[in-house]
C-alpha cells in the first residue's frame, strides 16, 4: 500500500483518480481549494461521493491552496508520501485571456509548492498533468512527444510548457522522477462545466443556442475519463529512469538523461466538433439550436494525440469510442439533475 497525495482531489481528473487508487487500496490524501471557477456545489457533491466510498484511513481530504506555501510545507511535513500526483490547476484556455494571474498562482507558484515539498520529503515519483494544449498551433500530426512545443499560444499552455520545464529541472538537480501527463479534452461523468460536453448537453435540453467556433470546422481527440485515469494509475506505477541514450545534440523534449518522461493521454482518433454534436443531439432526441461563431483567441482547430510511448511503456492506450462516452456523460447528466 503505496500513501499518495492527490491534489485537485475535488476536481474533475483528480475526483475519478482519487476513486481509482481507493478501490485498488491506497491511502490517499486529496487537497483541494474549492475555488469559485465553476460550481463548488458540484466540487462538494464529488467529495462526498469519494467519502461515502472510503473510511478514514484510506481517503483524507485537507482543504488547501497549491499557492499557499506555508500549508503546503506542513502537508509535506506531516504527509511523508511515497508519491505525488498533482492534478490541480487553473485549468481553461478562454478564462487564461480574462484572468492571467489566476494561472500564475496557481500553474507556477502552486507548483514550485509541490516541487519543493517532493524535493525536500524525498517523493518517489511525481505525476503531474499538462495538455494537449501545449502543442499550440503545430501542424505535424499526430501531436508526439518529441515535437517542439515552444510557441504556445495561450497563457495557460505556456503555464503547463513551464511546469514541463520546472519539472525536468528538478529532475536534473535533484533526481526526482517526474512524469508529465499531456491530457487531450478530457469528458465523462462529473466532468467540468466549462467543457463542450456539459455546455452543450445544459443548453441543448434547456433549448438553448450552443457556440460552435472556427464554424464548426474543429477536430479534437476527445478522451473519455476511464481511459485517462487507467493511463495515470499506470503510468504512477512506471517510474521514470534516466535515458542512457538520450543524445544531447539532438535532445528529445519527451525523456532526457535525467529521471523525466512525458506521455500523451489522448484517444488517437481524432473527431470533427460537428460529428461530437451529432453523437450528443442523438443521445439527447433532441436537436442542437447552434450558434456559428469564428475561431477564439488561443484556440487550436485540431488536437491528435500520437501515443506510442504511452502504449510502448505502460501497455495502454485509449480506446473509448465518442458514442460509448457520451452515453455514459448523458446518462450521469440526466441522473445528477434530474432531467
Amino acid at each position: 500500500m503505496k500513501k499518495i497525495l492527490v491534489t485537485g482531489a475535488a476536481g474533475f481528473i483528480g475526483f475519478h483518480v482519487v476513486q481509482a487508487l481507493i478501490k485498488r487500496g491506497e491511502q490517499v490524501i486529496g487537497i483541494d481549494n474549492l475555488n469559485d471557477y465553476y460550481d463548488v456545489g458540484l466540487k462538494r457533491a464529488r467529495l462526498e461521493q469519494l467519502k461515502r466510498s472510503a473510511d478514514s484511513q484510506a481517503f483524507q481530504f485537507v482543504k488547501a491552496d497549491l499557492a499557499d506555501r506555508k500549508a503546503m510545507e506542513e502537508i509535506f511535513q506531516a504527509g511523508a508520501f511515497d508519491v505525488v500526483v498533482n492534478l490541480a490547476a487553473q485549468a481553461g484556455v478562454r478564462y487564461s485571456l480574462k484572468n492571467p494571474h489566476a494561472y500564475i498562482d496557481s500553474n507556477i507558484v502552486g507548483f514550485l509548492n509541490i516541487l519543493e515539498g517532493c524535493r525536500y520529503h524525498k517523493v518517489k515519483h511525481l505525476v503531474f498533468a499538462s495538455s494537449s494544449s501545449v502543442y499550440g498551433n503545430n501542424v505535424k500530426t499526430p501531436f508526439s512527444e518529441s515535437d517542439n512545443v515552444d510557441h504556445p499560444i495561450s497563457l495557460y499552455a505556456a503555464s503547463k510548457k513551464a511546469n514541463e520545464l520546472m519539472a525536468h529541472t528538478y529532475a536534473h538537480l535533484y533526481g526526482l522522477p517526474c512524469t508529465g501527463l499531456r491530457f487531450f479534452t478530457v469528458y465523462g461523468p462529473w466532468g467540468r462545466p466549462d467543457m463542450a460536453c456539459f455546455l452543450f448537453t445544459k443548453a441543448i435540453l434547456e433549448g438553448k443556442s450552443i457556440d460552435v467556433f472556427n464554424f464548426g470546422d474543429m477536430k479534437r481527440d476527445f478522451t473519455y475519463i476511464d481511459d485517462i485515469v487507467e493511463g495515470v494509475v499506470r503510468v504512477m506505477d512506471k517510474i521514470p529512469q534516466p535515458d542512457l541514450h538520450w543524445d544531447r545534440t539532438h535532445a528529445d523534449p519527451g525523456s532526457s538523461d535525467a529521471p523525466y518522461k512525458l506521455y500523451n493521454i489522448g484517444n488517437n482518433h481524432p473527431v470533427e466538433l460537428t460529428r461530437f454534436i451529432e453523437v450528443l443531439e442523438t443521445q439527447l432526441g433532441k436537436k442542437a439550436v447552434k450558434n456559428m461563431l469564428p475561431m477564439q483567441p488561443g484556440d487550436v482547430p485540431a488536437t491528435f494525440a500520437d501515443v506510442d510511448d504511452l502504449m510502448k511503456d505502460v501497455g495502454f492506450k485509449p480506446a473509448t469510442s465518442i458514442e460509448e462516452g457520451i452515453r455514459k456523460f448523458v446518462e450521469w447528466y440526466r441522473g445528477y439533475y434530474r432531467v
